[in-house]
């Protein structure tokens, strides 16, 4: 099996250094030209983005959903989702990354806007959104200016409190956000724990087992087993949908060693079985 990721994570699409800021705007013109206005699958581990057109438009996908874009459209997409863009020529607008660290560091804590952020959206702009993303990139840009570290996280705050605020974004009603739950995340979206049962994730989080189902419970109405499963299985759509490795190849990579359990447990959660799921997206 080959072990590259089948859908790349990038700290910034098509590159793999450091994030070079403390935290990055550029135009889309500044890079989806050099990809013929199509910007491939991927997702981004550390960091959340807001696109604004200005001009031009185009297509969102985000975890398979499609998405018209067009002159004002706004998207946001939290991290680990899984994206993609075809752009017509020459649109005009501005992409926004902030790090994981600067969503995380908003204040004060609000179980709300935690919520909200972790929810891909797309819609029509507010004209005070687009305002204080102007003003961020206005502020980006002056690389000497004294504080601009400081100003540049505030402005992004208020930008990311105002996508929160945002009524496209829909609340769901979720129990309050646990920083335990997030680490849970990140451990389920690393290879490196393929194979891992409840009792492992728990240990590395540093509850046990029972109480790590107690958390997944009142956040998300499901066992931690339940969850962790619910989660590869959704891992398993992305890989079934922008991918071509086998469906026994993706089982693996979920740590599941037997193929025709894996394709079991998919349909089970899913309804339909692996390769069915995928023919919903040939073309």
């Amino acid at each position: 099996m080959t072990q590259l990721s089948p859908i790349p994570s990038y700290a910034l699409f098509g590159e793999t250094k450091g994030f070079p800021d403390v935290l990055h705007c550029e135009r889309i013109k500044d890079r989806a030209p050099d990809h013929a206005w199509h910007i491939a699958p991927h997702r981004h581990a550390q960091l959340a983005q807001v696109l604004y057109i200005l001009s031009g438009g185009g297509t969102a996908n985000i975890e398979g959903d499609r998405f018209a874009l067009t002159q004002g459209s706004v998207v946001f997409i939290p991290p680990r989702m899984v994206h993609s863009f075809d752009f017509t020529p020459s649109t005009q607008g501005m992409v926004q990354s902030f790090p994981i660290a600067i969503l995380h560091s908003i204040g004060p804590v609000n179980a709300e806007l935690g919520n909200a952020l972790s929810k891909p959206a797309v819609g029509r702009a507010a004209g005070t959104l687009v305002a204080l993303m102007t003003q961020l990139e206005t502020v980006t840009a002056q690389t000497t200016a004294p504080f601009r570290a400081q100003i540049a996280v505030g402005l992004g705050h208020a930008v990311l409190s105002s996508i929160a605020a945002w009524g496209a974004l829909q609340k769901d009603g979720s129990a309050p956000h646990d920083d335990r739950l997030s680490r849970l995340d990140q451990l389920i979206s690393d290879p490196a724990s393929a194979g891992w049962t409840a009792k492992d994730f728990a240990g590395s989080i540093g509850v046990s087992t029972g109480h790590l189902s107690r958390l997944c419970r009142a956040a998300k109405g499901q066992s931690a087993t339940v969850y962790i499963e619910a989660r590869h299985i959704d891992e398993a759509c992305r890989l079934l949908a922008f991918t071509r490795l086998s469906v026994a190849e993706i089982g693996y990579r979920l740590g599941f060693a037997d193929p025709s359990y894996f394709s079991r447990r998919f349909r089970t959660v899913q309804g339909v079985t692996p390769s069915q799921y995928r023919h919903q997206f040939a073309t």
